[in-house]
């Protein structure tokens, strides 16, 4: 797979992952799936890069589900790497120390809405389209769809969206909790998931990663593991300059400047 087809870009501290095959709706396929994993981990090693985000070129799809070629020939045991390499990806964003925003442009369909799941935020266009459509090729969502589309939006709600493998408008995306902000025009969606994530890049980053991780546990632990977590890290959060510089600079009235220490 040629490079070009996912760019990546840093400034201003945010890095910029865009998949790259608009005259393919940035369909997903495993080397596209490589290279955004490397990419990501190359985010986040960079302490240059304090956010980032994801998004697709054009303005008709953020990645419109799966490259059903690939789908073609394959049994339970030959599909089982592809799979496996998406899910083990979608964790990873889900688990890196910094934040991850969704910047949602056109259709979010199959793989493309389960990896925008995985993302921290989800900014999208008013003509975003969002579904996992799977049930209508005889499969069921494969990189982690029935485990977050539940928890974001509620199982009955998911049920009918997985079952049924209907596209939902943006709108309604909004309605139901999987979307955070619609933007009128794609322009304006790029233009406010930049200044969110320079917003977030100039926060304290062991506060914030410290911050995913805590909410990231309360779907998995128990409130009062969770809770005991929150303490630790709380505390954990007091032995770090960013909290001595926003202390000094909250009573100093001033502007904190942080060294994500």
């Amino acid at each position: 797979m040629s490079e070009q087809e996912v760019l990546y870009e840093v400034a201003d501290g945010v890095a910029v992952i865009t998949i790259n095959r608009p005259a393919k709706y940035n369909a997903l396929n495993s080397s596209i799936v490589s290279t955004m994993k490397r990419l990501f981990k190359k985010a986040e090693s960079d302490n240059a890069v304090r956010c980032i985000i994801l998004t697709g070129a054009g303005e008709k799809a953020f990645a419109a589900g799966a490259d059903i070629n690939e789908f073609q020939g394959r049994d339970s045991k030959t599909i089982r790497p592809l799979t496996e390499g998406g899910q083990e990806f979608c964790t990873y964003i889900e688990s890196m120390s910094k934040p991850v925003i969704a910047a949602v442009n056109g259709f979010a369909l199959g793989g493309g809405c389960e990896i925008a799941m995985s993302c921290d935020i989800r900014y999208a266009s008013a003509n975003a389209k969002f579904g996992q459509p799977e049930i209508n090729l005889g499969i069921i969502p494969g990189f982690g769809g029935t485990a977050r589309l539940s928890r974001l939006v509620g199982l009955g709600i998911a049920k009918e969206l997985i079952y049924g493998g209907e596209q939902i408008k943006c709108d309604e995306a909004l309605r139901i909790g999987l979307v955070n902000k619609m933007f009128e025009s794609v322009e304006e969606l790029r233009n406010g998931a930049m200044q969110l994530a320079r917003k977030l890049a100039a926060k304290p980053g062991v506060a914030l990663a410290l911050a995913k991780q805590s909410l990231n546990n309360s779907w998995e632990m128990p409130l009062n593991k969770n809770l005991k977590f929150e303490v630790d890290v709380f505390c954990k959060s007091f032995d770090t300059e960013d909290k001595d510089e926003g202390v000094s600079a909250f009573l100093g009235k001033r502007e904190a400047k942080f060294k994500h220490k």
